[in-house]
């Protein structure tokens, strides 16, 4: 018998205001799924879906609906501690997507930069204040010493 390693399908993003929310994730240019079948239309509220290019989906709940779903939640929206990193195909696209995010009045983290294994990034924030990064392809090229670790 073999076993298959974990590939991540999916994660889901617990958010204060959906709206809000979706908005960002459209100004990106994602395609956020959202019914208009009548059952479905009170879940917007609760729970959309955006589904990757990859087949990865990024699925968008309210606190109320993760409680339901997973009993142990304990968190409050936003600040996860970790960052949700979009690829995207060319270094340009960080730029542009950093510019566009901050020229919409969300939070910015780190501006654009080339950053020493050869990818160019920047990290944004959604409007709970969840780092939303943006990294283009490694150019080896571009590859440079690394800086001291951290002491």
């Amino acid at each position: 018998m073999t076993s298959s390693v974990p590939v991540i399908g999916q994660l889901n993003l617990v958010v204060r205001d959906m709206a809000a929310t979706v908005a960002f994730f459209r100004s990106l240019g994602l395609a956020v799924e959202e019914s208009d079948e009548p059952q479905w239309r009170a879940w917007r509220a609760h729970h959309v879906r955006v589904t990757m290019p990859s087949g990865c989906r990024l699925e968008l709940d309210s606190a109320a609906f993760a409680k339901q779903w997973n009993p142990g939640f304990k968190g409050q929206p936003g600040n996860a501690g970790c960052v949700l990193f979009f690829s995207v195909a060319a270094r340009n696209d960080v730029d542009r997507l950093f510019q566009l995010a901050a020229g919409a009045g969300y939070g910015t983290q780190k501006a654009p930069e080339d950053a020493f294994w050869g990818a160019r990034y920047a990290i944004v924030e959604d409007p709970d204040g969840n780092a939303i990064g943006f990294m283009s392809p490694i150019d080896p090229a571009r590859r440079r010493a690394p800086p001291p670790p951290p002491r």
